[in-house]
């Protein structure tokens, strides 16, 4: 039988090693896995976390492992390259961060035997990814184990995969199984036993044979149905010889039927399934990438309460076992690989490795529905490389998989006419309208115009959201970065996007705060803030609950701006999210009014005077929250960029006319705004070729989006390409903007 021995503990841990080490000494430190080297800096700001090689060195003693014909190691995660050298010998190399990968050590074992792994994180042009806005964090952040088996084994090399697929097919009340194991040296004498269980461990069929090859049929079939009733069979695989069972390999799968219609959305099990749910990092404050299982399972239960029945786990292959939980809860996955954001002509082979790997390690998921083909990738457009490495990918995965479909998410700035988007059989978006540009009006007239465009490809929404931290105000606007804001614009959003049946799939950017060290948004950089819970996992935003309110079936109610108390106005804004159909709202006692909202989103005007509690009361759930009038605004509620020369409300303003707290769109509609920006704010706006925030490639579309940002917004971000603007600089960029009149409303 094969035995798993976990080595997490007490490897030696360096980055300051030039060469491959030939022994432990004082250079370096003791660290348990899983391990990133970038869990503070790459989450600090600043763009300048480490990428680069370190070294993870481990004596084995032979004495400690099982006797076995042949050992493996394998890495679960190892971020982005790794070599692997037992005493002294390269035996491997692998390029990609985010996937399984096994080598055979079996020759090079001794009585104590030195590994050492070289995990480099550095800039290439060949491994994906490269450029995107997310922290690349180097390290061995996942398990690594040492496999013993016999000689006649399931196949550990083959993609890392546990060699066996399962393909169910549901045929009326029935459903057919086939197996198929990937086995090395399998001698005469030997079989291979094929076993299905049910949920409750009962035995339905077996089949003993030397084929690597089986089928069963399950009669009156249990089908998985997503967050109803995420039922799972197992199927085991043994291989045996006499009574003796050498190796054994078993696995999760789930029967059900899907299709995605692009008129109707999501089809699971015949029934109309909305897929309505969010995207998911896996990283987390002070972390990085290292997670631990417990943070994998309060992810999943956070991501359950908010009621979501999918979950995008961008932009790499994520742990088993959260597929594993996925599976469990009856969450539909959207699966991808890091192609992302800028296409590298050298970097086609690591697509198809990467895919390959994904799709073996992850084939008998039933949560998984689609293989994401890339993301962002056609922001520079789409050129013949690139439009051919897709086709090359779509026909993969085809040819992998004949059960699921492709996708991929494309980017606002992508034309409806683009040939990258009938590669793939469905096709979603990443919009921010009402962020980074435009407003949130936008967003359902957008799809309706994709939808008429292009009537017969199913079309989602992968990406929409906007950064909250913890300022307020009771009276937001776009790029302000309240908890206010970013409330209002997921309730436009929810009604346009969950009211149009035809979108087969919304995910939410993102469900948690996670790094992005390229990033100085909001006062806290390092972090891209558009979570609907903290980076900590310590506090959901009152985002979270407009999504329970939709989505979840469990009754609450919810009092929003429970960190906004004092407050200036005689007569103040209160919501209450609630999934009941009537809420009813107290202050001090005394009720100011039953409400309905159709919509979920209850809006009450409370009398602002002294200190008052509220308490809302939705059936038998009832919230409370308290606000207190105070005659000058709190200034701990006001955005303070960390480093940033100017606040929007250190900034002079004339009424009636500009300055750097408006829109860069409005101001170059004047003749006197088109002529400043030729002149004294010309560095500011990036050029055509320009490298920006996390390596991104100004093109037009991109230019187009900026248009969206006020001047002082914009002032905050372009430290990343170099330029430098003094107080000074601003200050008299504003005097010049206030002297220019701002067109009338017509």
């Amino acid at each position: 039988m094969r035995h798993v021995i976990n080595i997490n503990s007490k490897w030696a841990f360096t980055k300051t090693a030039t060469e491959i080490p030939s022994a432990i000494d004082n250079r370096w430190d003791f660290v348990n896995l899983p391990h990133s080297w970038n869990a503070i800096d790459g989450q600090d700001g600043g763009n300048d976390y480490y990428r680069g090689t370190a070294y993870y060195a481990k004596l084995i003693d032979n004495v400690d492992l099982p006797k076995a014909d042949r050992y493996y190691l394998e890495f679960n995660g190892a971020n982005s390259s790794a070599d692997v050298y037992v005493n002294g010998n390269k035996l491997a190399h692998h390029d990609g961060g985010y996937s399984t990968w096994r080598v055979e050590i079996t020759e090079h074992l001794t009585r104590e035997t030195l590994i050492v792994v070289a995990v480099d994180n550095s800039a290439n042009e060949t491994v994906y990814p490269q450029t995107a806005d997310f922290t690349f964090y180097g390290g061995l952040y996942r398990d690594v184990n040492i496999i013993a088996t016999n000689d006649s084994h399931f196949d550990l090399e083959y993609y890392g995969g546990k060699g066996i697929m399962v393909t169910p097919a549901v045929d009326g009340k029935n459903a057919n199984v086939r197996v198929e194991v990937f086995v090395k040296n399998l001698k005469d004498g030997q079989s291979i036993r094929y076993t299905v269980y049910d949920m409750e461990g009962n035995e339905l069929a077996t089949v003993t044979t030397t084929d690597t090859k089986a089928s069963f049929a399950i009669e009156n079939v249990h089908l998985w149905h997503g967050r109803r009733d995420p039922y799972l069979y197992c199927c085991e695989a043994e291989i045996i010889e006499g009574e003796n069972v050498l190796d054994n390999v078993c696995t999760r799968f789930g029967c059900r039927t899907f299709r995605i219609d692009p008129d109707n959305g999501f089809i699971l099990n015949g029934e109309e399934y909305p897929l309505r749910g969010v995207s998911r990092h896996q990283d987390r404050w002070g972390i990085g990438n290292a997670l631990l299982p417990e943070h994998h399972r309060e992810d999943i239960e956070l991501i359950c309460e908010v009621g979501a029945t999918t979950v995008r786990l961008a932009h790499y292959q994520h742990a088993q076992y959260f597929y594993d939980l996925c599976d469990e809860k009856g969450l539909v996955i959207w699966a991808e690989i890091p192609y992302i954001s800028k296409h590298m002509s050298g970097g086609r082979e690591n697509t198809i490795s990467q895919m390959k790997e994904l799709i073996t390690q992850n084939y008998n998921h039933p949560s998984i529905v689609v293989w994401g083909l890339s993301n962002e990738i056609s922001i520079g457009g789409s050129d013949d490389d690139l439009l051919d490495n897709h086709r090359v990918l779509n026909a993969l995965v085809h040819e992998m998989d004949k059960t699921r479909l492709t996708t991929v998410a494309a980017v606002s700035m992508c034309k409806l006419d683009d040939p990258y988007l009938l590669i793939p059989d469905v096709v979603s978006y990443n919009h921010y309208f009402g962020w980074y540009g435009g407003d949130t009006s936008m967003n359902g007239p957008w799809f309706d115009k994709f939808h008429k465009t292009h009537p017969t490809i199913p079309i989602g929404c992968s990406e929409y959201g906007c950064e909250a931290l913890n300022w307020h105000t009771s009276n937001p606007t776009q790029g302000d970065y309240t908890e206010e804001y970013q409330a209002y614009y997921h309730e436009e959003l929810i009604r346009q996007l969950f009211t149009r049946k035809y979108i087969w799939a919304t995910h939410v950017w993102n469900m948690f705060d996670f790094g992005a060290d390229a990033r100085s948004e909001g006062g806290e950089n390092g972090q891209n803030h558009k979570g609907l819970v903290t980076f900590d996992r310590k506090y959901k935003k009152d985002s979270f609950y407009a999504y329970k309110a939709w989505l979840s079936d469990d009754p609450f109610v919810h009092i929003c701006g429970k960190r906004y108390v004092d407050r200036v106005e005689e007569v103040t804004k209160v919501t209450v999210y609630s999934n009941l159909p009537e809420v009813e709202l107290f202050a001090n006692g005394v009720s100011l009014g039953k409400k309905s909202a159709p919509d979920h989103f209850f809006y009450f005007d409370v009398p602002n005077t002294g200190v008052t509690e509220l308490v809302a009361v939705a059936g038998a759930c009832r919230d409370e929250s308290r606000i207190r009038k105070v005659e000058t605004f709190n200034e701990d509620y006001r955005l303070k960029e960390k480093g940033a020369i100017l606040n929007w409300f250190d900034i002079t303003e004339v009424e009636g006319h500009f300055s750097i707290n408006d829109k860069i769109s409005d101001i170059l509609k004047t003749v006197q705004g088109k002529m400043l920006f030729m002149g004294l704010a010309a560095k500011m706006i990036p050029k055509k070729g320009d490298k920006v925030m996390g390596g991104f490639e100004m093109n037009e579309g991109m230019m187009q989006m900026l248009g969206g940002f006020t001047v002082l917004r914009l002032s905050g971000m372009i430290g990343t390409m170099g330029v430098n603007l003094t107080k000074e600089d601003l200050l008299k960029l504003n005097a010049k903007l206030n002297k220019i009149k701002k067109p009338k409303n017509k």
